[in-house]
């Protein structure tokens, strides 16, 4: 992983360090301005006409303000809602974010990176949807579409701060013309690590395959976590952070390990290719050449990658030869939440400003953008995970790999901690898994990991073994 997410958190970390206190507007009973009849509100998100995220920036400007102002007009309320764009790298996008929160400014609704949630939750420039908005926030319908797992996405320490945007999921990806060849079933639905493991020792007979894909090192950076290490972690019962300690030596990381040692100490995956600058590419056209018999990644290797007409690695027979799985725990029952299956997800959420002048008024311009007909609205008939269940089941009908996303595997999925150190913790992991992947022992590799994070964190008190 590059270096840019640290730096931004620093930036963040030395905002938070002058003292400040983000309230809410008005009382503790209702939101400021609720019977107001000319409301003035805006929203933000890293996205202009013309350049970044052209097509979400036309969606607010062109269907989300018009049709919000006419349904306030409906209610006797004159609204005027400014969109404000931006179009810059992430990293300054926060920074203008948090730099707006300090000082008690910004727009109302405000789209960011899941991530950040609970890095600006800490920094105390976001307070819960409900402490912002009032009461009306727990009772809108669209939480009954959203699984618990992607709420997880815009939450922190168990309180809602955001709605969750669209989201993704990972997976074991086969060749199923490869599979065939090694005798392995057309259906493959591994239930444990061991099962990978033997998929994998098949495959090894077949000439010029790599049997397994699970990204190491840091060359291939965030992928490595996200399509690797954290969804094993997950898998062997453990999680990045949780109860407020980040993991060390603890078992489950020592088990991911493992799995790393055995599928590149044991010839099952190419060590080599983990170490290349371009590894996570090649490894995308390795397997489109049916090179690679096995790979865990996102649903973005499938719509994005392999896609038969848009795919970078263009599979004219995906339909029929990608194969995909559930990532199974290392045993049955013993993933996180005692699960036979697991993922990781990510994706962005939008918040409230707690400064809002009218945060009831902006709640339902907040609540509104994540209607059924807003999304589907903002997908312009592409076919993408969102975070509601109503629009995934109309949209996805005729994508059974995105519809087994949205179905299977988005109630099983868990998140990176939104904490501004995660980054460094990520860095670690991912060196951690290139020690494993280079036969230098797992022991060895989970101690030095273990004695960075503490580096990190502010001691062994902040870290379990």
């Amino acid at each position: 992983m590059s270096a840019r997410p640290r730096r931004a958190a620093g930036v963040l970390a030395a905002l938070t360090a002058v003292a400040l206190t983000a309230t809410a507007c008005g009382g503790s009973d209702e939101p400021a301005g609720k019977d107001a009849k000319n409301i003035t509100l805006t929203v933000s998100a890293n996205a202009i006409a013309g350049g970044k995220n052209a097509a979400g920036a036309e969606w607010i400007e062109k269907w989300v303000i018009p049709r919000f102002v006419e349904a306030q007009k409906a209610k006797g309320v004159t609204a005027k809602v400014t969109f404000v764009p931006n179009g810059v790298d992430d990293e300054q996008y926060k920074t203008k974010l948090a730099l707006d929160l300090r000082s008690k400014g910004g727009a109302d609704v405000i789209a960011v990176d899941g991530i950040w949630v609970g890095e600006f939750v800490q920094a105390g420039y976001l307070k819960p949807l409900s402490e912002v908005a009032g009461a009306e926030v727990d009772s809108w319908e669209g939480w009954s579409q959203i699984p618990e797992t992607v709420q997880g996405l815009g939450s922190f320490e168990e309180k809602r701060y955001g709605i969750p945007l669209g989201t993704d999921g990972r997976v074991l990806y086969y060749n199923k013309k490869l599979f065939a060849q090694a005798g392995l079933p057309a259906d493959w639905q591994p239930r444990s690590w061991q099962e990978i493991l033997d998929a994998g020792a098949k495959l090894k007979a077949l000439p010029g395959v790599t049997p397994i894909q699970l990204n190491a090192g840091t060359a291939m950076g965030e992928a490595t976590s996200m399509q690797g290490a954290l969804p094993m972690l997950a898998g062997a019962g453990g999680e990045i952070f949780a109860d407020g300690k980040w993991a060390g030596a603890s078992q489950p990381v020592r088990d991911t390990l493992d799995l790393y040692a055995k599928i590149y100490g044991g010839g099952l995956g190419d060590p080599k290719l983990q170490q290349e600058a371009k590894g996570r590419d090649k490894s995308f056209q390795e397997f489109a050449a049916g090179k690679i018999g096995i790979l865990a990644e996102g649903d973005y290797f499938w719509r994005g990658v392999v896609h038969p007409k848009d795919g970078i690695a263009k599979m004219a027979d995906r339909d029929t030869t990608v194969g995909y799985a559930l990532i199974p725990a290392k045993q049955p029952g013993a993933g996180i939440r005692g699960q036979d299956f697991v993922s990781m997800s990510g994706g962005g959420v939008r918040v409230l400003n707690p400064n809002s002048k009218y945060p009831s008024q902006a709640f339902e311009l907040l609540a509104f953008m994540h209607s059924a007909e807003a999304v589907k609205a903002e997908l312009a008939g592409a076919a993408r995970i969102t975070a509601r269940t109503d629009v995934n089941k109309e949209v996805l009908a005729g994508d059974p790999m995105l519809n087994f996303v949205a179905e299977k595997v988005l109630p099983i999925t868990a998140y990176r901690p939104p904490l501004a150190v995660y980054p460094q913790v990520s860095v670690a992991l991912q060196e951690a898994t290139a020690d494993a992947a280079a036969g230098k022992g797992v022991e060895a590799a989970a101690s030095a990991y273990r004695k960075k994070v503490e580096g990190f964190v502010g001691g062994p008190g902040n870290v379990t073994s």
